[in-house]
């Protein structure tokens, strides 16, 4: 991590904060994180695919370094976010990775702005593209969400560390750390989400031209895209590519690494030789 940048860009109307592994001479990636999560979450993706991509792993807002306004926490807004970033920093056509609320994010950005991304990856993000399901967010979930914020930012780094570690022994030590950090800057107002702006998830689905990759887990392990979802979404994306990585739950990245990086390496070669 050494020699990656360390930056801001001002764009749709905040200052939103990037760590960057490249200079632009190979093609870029840009990570989208989770909920509560932050930019160096990605640390060891970003590892992986440094040699060959300009990685980019951003802090949505009210994460990480970003600047974290009263409102814009919905997937519309935070696909603006994105658009921003990669305008700003010149980058033709990237990759786009999301996890979770970043998939969420990188699939509205991929149908609402099609000629932005060049390809996307999507692990485990919520199925709002199924008839019936909502994208909203009630205030018993944030009722709860505040306390465990709130709870969370009671410990020091170590003690979170050490809860991640008996929390999920199957992770990697790598990524204990940047979890930890994540959530002593992650702020409340990310939970400003009462009235999102209403979104067509057909609609923008079926808007999506790009080469597009779903990464999914198990659901009996945690993990939100069932198979049936999974079709319905590739009902809606016909190019759609779906992986699942057995024995994973939501974290498929952080639970299964080599078979979803060796997944998502196998996407990026096709697209990179397609470009």
């Amino acid at each position: 991590m050494s020699n990656w940048q360390d930056g801001y860009v001002e764009g749709n109307c905040i200052k939103i904060h990037y760590y960057r592994t490249g200079d632009g001479d190979k093609p870029p990636v840009v990570l989208a994180h989770g909920f509560s999560d932050d930019g160096l979450c990605w640390t060891p993706v970003a590892k992986a695919l440094e040699a060959d991509y300009d990685v980019i792993m951003v802090d949505a807002r009210g994460h990480g370094l970003s600047e974290a306004p009263e409102s814009g926490y919905d997937p519309l807004t935070q696909a603006g976010d994105l658009r921003a970033v990669i305008e700003a920093l010149e980058l033709y056509r990237p990759a786009v990775i999301g996890h979770s609320m970043g998939a969420a994010t990188t699939l509205v950005l991929a149908g609402t702005y099609p000629e932005v991304p060049g390809a996307i990856v999507l692990e485990d993000p919520p199925a709002w593209w199924m008839p019936g399901s909502a994208s909203g967010f009630d205030p018993n979930w944030q009722m709860r969400m505040r306390e465990w914020i709130r709870s969370l930012k009671s410990k020091t780094r170590e003690q979170l560390i050490e809860e991640c570690r008996q929390q999920n022994p199957s992770w990697p030590e790598e990524e204990l750390g940047p979890w930890a950090d994540s959530k002593l800057r992650l702020s409340e107002k990310v939970l400003n989400r009462a009235d999102p702006p209403g979104i067509d998830w057909e609609k923008t689905a079926r808007a999506v031209r790009c080469p597009a990759l779903l990464v999914t887990g198990d659901n009996d392990k945690g993990a939100i895209v069932s198979p049936e979802q999974a079709e319905a979404l590739r009902s809606l994306v016909p190019h759609l590519w779906v992986v699942h990585v057995p024995g994973t739950g939501h974290n498929i990245r952080r639970e299964g690494f080599e078979p979803f990086i060796s997944a998502v390496r196998g996407f990026l070669q096709r697209w990179t030789e397609s470009r």
